[in-house]
């Protein structure tokens, strides 16, 4: 099975969710995605896994969300991918792809379901 975490270091959550995985002797390919954040593409097909919409999936208390006026409602779904993609810090993390499918590690245990 392969497995791949979009991870932060520095994010409790995200730590926690890889320190999961290893427990039960899985090692993900770590992403960092703040060094090396996914195309419009990838977001989008993990937006699909996830079943979410590009809003659902951001970090609305982030200072670039209201700093790219990100709140605006008239902003399309394409438009938000590309802020995501050019400012990931608003990607909402950890991110664990596995078995063709995607959970947001909050709560880590939220990935168990698809491993």
């Amino acid at each position: 099975m392969t497995v791949t975490i979009y991870h932060n270091p520095r994010c409790t959550k995200s730590r926690l969710t890889l320190q999961l995985l290893q427990e039960r002797g899985i090692e993900p390919t770590i992403i960092e995605y703040l060094k090396t954040p996914p195309d419009a593409e990838t977001l989008k097909g993990i937006l699909d896994l996830l079943g979410l919409a590009p809003r659902e999936f951001m970090r609305t208390k982030e200072a670039a969300y209201k700093e790219n006026g990100l709140a605006d409602e008239s902003l399309d779904e394409g438009q938000l991918i590309a802020a995501m993609v050019a400012n990931p810090i608003l990607i909402e993390r950890p991110v664990v792809l596995a078995n063709g499918k995607a959970a947001v590690g909050r709560p880590p245990e939220n990935v168990e379901e698809i491993l």
